[in-house]
């Protein structure tokens, strides 16, 4: 299975079911069978196994199966509605957030909001949301106190890949750690 495969089951799960004529339920899972014909009828070939192994071996862990392996969802990321089920939770003290550069004015105004994504994405770790970053342009990383976010009331959310959600940041839990365009050619 390739790449392509990988990014047309993002596109679909996340962002356009409508696309191939594939209904999500109210928690963003669709059939698999209905899936894998769909895509087959909209010409992009693939089979059970061949889903079975771009979930397998994503690296980013997009996608999960039910406990059955009937039907499968994108673990976040979605810009259609969906209530993926997860309960809120204690964040670590700090997460990160990765972006590119040229967002930075805004971000640092407005704050982090979820743009065209139902929650804001945020990352572990300083590396995570480096690559985030780096896939927009010239990463700039974000260093969030969510242990003072979640003291004041927001909500965190763990995706089934690890990554953590919330539905904004204000600018006050925001602090520029890196910015790759101060140490670059300065553009």
């Amino acid at each position: 299975m390739s790449t392509a495969t990988s990014k047309f089951l993002s596109y679909v799960l996340r962002h356009a079911p409508e696309s191939i004529d594939l209904t999500l339920d109210a928690q963003g899972w669709a059939d698999v069978g209905d899936l894998l014909a769909k895509a087959n009828a909209s010409g992009t070939p693939v089979d059970e196994a061949g889903l079975r192994v771009v979930v397998a071996e994503s690296d980013k862990k997009r996608f999960t199966f039910s406990e059955d392996g009937r039907r499968i969802r994108a673990a976040q990321g979605h810009s259609v509605k969906v209530d993926l089920g997860i309960a809120p939770v204690e964040p670590p003290s700090k997460l990160f957030h990765g972006t590119a550069t040229r967002f930075l004015e805004a971000i640092l105004q407005e704050g982090l909001r979820p743009g065209s994504r139902q929650q804001v994405h945020l990352s572990a770790d300083s590396v995570t949301a480096h690559a985030v970053g780096q896939r927009h342009g010239k990463p700039a990383i974000l260093l969030v106190d969510a242990g003072r976010m979640f003291a004041d009331g927001h909500s965190f959310y763990q995706a089934d890949n690890g990554v953590w959600l919330t539905d904004a940041v204000p600018v006050a839990y925001l602090v520029l750690i890196e910015n790759d365009a101060a140490e670059g050619d300065g553009k």
